[in-house]
């Protein structure tokens, strides 16, 4: 496995994401993942399953210490008197005493940014936290975010694929000393179908998908989320360390960026993009 670093967090480069997952499909095949070798596990509280990642980590029989848990703070949950008690929450349902990374989960909220990082910094003086983090920030969003924590900011979740470009928020991302973890990667189902990608990947005997993971995590402080129900795609998920993408290939990859290649962008929640 690769790690990312980032202001004191080891990040595994590769994370388990849960979004639109099932309780029952994360019981079934979270304990895999982790067996596996899944070592970096995604999941929010609106996404109504962290009950079930929390049991799925005791089945496994993989020690919690060897887990990079991730969880977001819903934006109703964003003021002073919600947030500690909804991370309360969170962590009872997670079966911990404490999340490795705590992200606000989008940026549009009545709520203050400068209350709501207050919030993030005393859950992690409180212990219940250990890093924190932002989701779906554009970069002038994130440039505030950094300013106003005392804590260190050391990630910034956002929809990445080789449709859109995110050569803006890489950058400021960058410059601040974050990773960026990327969602979304097989693009709602494009990547697999993708004529480059599976030319790429006949070359180093790898699928469209597994191309594009290697792609994502090839890149300084890139971190990338995949999801799969199918137990007999865990291994191939993960077959994305012993092969790498050559110049050409990385670029061809880029190329194939689009202006109108965002798929998620709920104008009730999301900012002015870069």
């Amino acid at each position: 496995m690769k790690y990312v670093t980032a202001h004191g967090a080891s990040i595994p480069a590769l994370g388990f994401g849960t979004f639109r997952m099932p309780q029952e499909d994360v019981l079934r095949v979270l304990p895999l993942a982790l067996k596996a070798g899944f070592r970096h596990v995604d999941t929010a509280q609106i996404y109504g399953n962290e009950d079930a990642v929390g049991e799925a980590i005791i089945r496994s029989g993989i020690a919690r210490s060897e887990i990079f848990l991730t969880t977001k703070v819903w934006v109703d949950k964003f003021s002073r008197s919600d947030m500690g008690p909804s991370v309360d929450e969170s962590l009872k349902r997670l079966k911990t005493d404490h999340v490795d990374l705590l992200l606000l989960h989008w940026p549009q909220s009545p709520v203050p940014l400068e209350e709501q990082i207050e919030g993030l910094n005393a859950l992690v003086d409180a212990g219940k936290v250990r890093h924190i983090g932002v989701s779906n920030y554009n970069c002038a969003l994130m440039g505030e975010a950094v300013r106003l924590s005392k804590a260190p900011i050391v990630t910034n979740q956002i929809e990445y694929h080789p449709y859109l470009d995110q050569t803006a928020v890489l950058s400021a991302a960058r410059s601040y000393g974050m990773s960026v973890t990327a969602y979304y990667a097989m693009a709602d189902g494009r990547v697999p179908k993708d004529e480059l990608l599976q030319d790429i990947g006949a070359r180093h005997g790898k699928t469209a998908a597994q191309v594009t993971l290697r792609w994502l995590i090839q890149q300084q402080d890139v971190v990338a989320l995949t999801k799969t129900a199918t137990e007999s795609r865990l291994a191939e998920n993960y077959a994305v360390f012993d092969f790498s993408l050559d110049g050409a290939e990385m670029d061809a990859i880029h190329a194939l960026a689009r202006p109108d290649g965002r798929i998620v962008n709920p104008g009730h929640l999301a900012p002015a993009w870069d």
